[in-house]
């Protein structure tokens, strides 16, 4: 292996160098001319001691548009370029478990990457359709009301929609320390720089971190650096799945990852579509979530959250995502002001691989507790005004009985980790033997 390196290395040293010039510079993108590059290719811009790095993103001839991986200040007409004739590439590999990485997959927590990890560029294609493992187990995540009422599947792909500050971080935090996945991985795109460190010591954790690879590229980061962060967590998952393992990849958010792709289209001179976002946003999300899933050995279990504006559950990138994944958990904010959490609105969610992860029995038990919360429901307001006559409706009897302890299974402290087993016990325990 070392030998191999340092072949590579001279190699490198050894191929011709290529060099253009900036001619242009406008918002975000820099046009390189005279250069030869092809899209995905890695440009440095400026002193060859410390350049900023920039990647291609759409070729005319000799003219390449580029946006930067850093910061452009002093970047200008005349600049060098110098391509690398190569695209982005990241080191992976089981010593990643426990750090903290960039967008860009370099170091964010103090100490350099240990030697003799593995290179690989950050594209690769999905598995192949029909090499995939079937979904036909489960995957506990801790949490009672997912892992009974919406159960996932080891490598299904679903998406948390929720608007802000309804507490999709908390919910990532106990699936990421509940889950029985052998690794973890969380890619935060977008994310306040403040909130970053507080979810990694309060909500993540040590003993959270311990088994997982967290990559950050904060909202002040360059777009290109907060697209190539999703594509850098899915390569690092993909990694563990190739060598036969169970992996969790929960990706907080898609939508700034779409705004972040939007940036890119529209500085690379597409036209806005639907709500201002261009064409490419659409082909680049399936392009990224089918890489996600069961592959001929291990599998990758991806849960995207999806920022929903305006609680518009029907906006371009939740609709989008939506019909991609493999089901969909919703969090309501009415509940999370009433302090139900997790805010979880069971009747609102689905998992698509249900009746391929569960028993027979479970699945009675989970259609029976989503009848009896639709029943209740039904009859809220009128419980709530006084004018529910009990023997009216049977099935809301039975709910209204027994509403509180199904409410009190339904929420779940933070650090309450809960196994598969436990909460199909209380479920069981709760309903009516006779509707069970």
């Amino acid at each position: 292996m070392l030998l191999a390196e340092r072949l590579g290395a001279l190699t490198t040293l050894a191929a011709p160098r290529r060099y253009g010039q900036v001619s242009k510079v406008v918002g975000l993108s820099v046009t390189v001319s005279g250069l030869s590059a092809r899209i995905g290719d890695l440009i440095a811009l400026g002193d060859e001691h410390n350049p900023t790095m920039a990647e291609v993103v759409a070729v005319d001839g000799d003219v390449s548009t580029c946006l930067p991986l850093g910061e452009m200040a002093g970047i200008g007409g005349g600049v060098r370029a110098t391509s690398t004739g190569a695209p982005l590439q990241i080191s992976v590999g089981d010593a990643l478990r426990g750090r903290v990485l960039d967008g860009l997959g370099r170091p964010l927590d103090g100490a350099n990457l240990p030697s003799g990890l593995e290179r690989v560029t950050v594209e690769q294609a999905p598995p192949p359709a029909l090499l995939r493992q079937r979904v036909d187990r489960p995957l506990t995540l801790g949490v009672r009301a997912i892992d009974s009422m919406i159960t996932v599947g080891r490598g299904q792909r679903l998406g948390i929609f929720a608007g802000s500050g309804v507490g999709k971080s908390s919910l990532m935090s106990m699936i990421t320390r509940g889950t029985t996945a052998t690794v973890t991985v969380v890619a935060l795109i977008g994310e306040r720089g403040r909130e970053v460190r507080e979810f990694l010591e309060n909500d993540l954790g040590e003993e959270g971190l311990r088994n997982a690879v967290v990559i950050v590229a904060t909202s002040d980061q360059p777009p290109m650096v907060r697209l190539r962060a999703a594509f850098v967590a899915t390569r690092i998952a993909e990694w563990f799945r190739d060598a036969g393992q169970d992996v969790l990849l929960l990706m907080d958010s898609i939508t700034r990852l779409a705004t972040a792709q939007r940036e890119v289209g529209l500085s690379a001179g597409e036209p806005p579509a639907s709500r201002g976002y261009p064409p490419s946003v659409f082909a680049m999300m399936p392009r990224l979530l089918e890489r996600a899933g069961g592959g001929e050995h291990g599998s990758i279990t991806g849960l995207y959250t999806v920022l929903v504006e305006g609680e518009d559950h029907n906006e371009p990138v939740a609709d989008t995502a939506r019909s991609i994944l493999d089901g969909h958990i919703v969090l309501d904010r009415r509940l999370a002001t009433a302090g139900h959490f997790p805010s979880i609105d069971v009747l609102e969610s689905v998992s698509r691989v249900v009746s391929a992860v569960t028993s027979k029995n479970e699945q009675a038990l989970a259609r029976q507790a989503r009848r009896l919360m639709a029943a209740r429901r039904d009859v809220k307001e009128l419980v709530e005004i006084g004018a529910y006559v009990s023997g009216t409706n049977p099935a809301a009897d039975q709910a209204l009985a027994v509403w509180p302890a199904l409410e009190a299974f339904l929420q779940q402290p933070m650090d309450d980790q809960s196994t598969a087993e436990q909460a199909w016990e209380q479920l069981a325990a709760i309903l009516p033997a006779s509707t069970a």
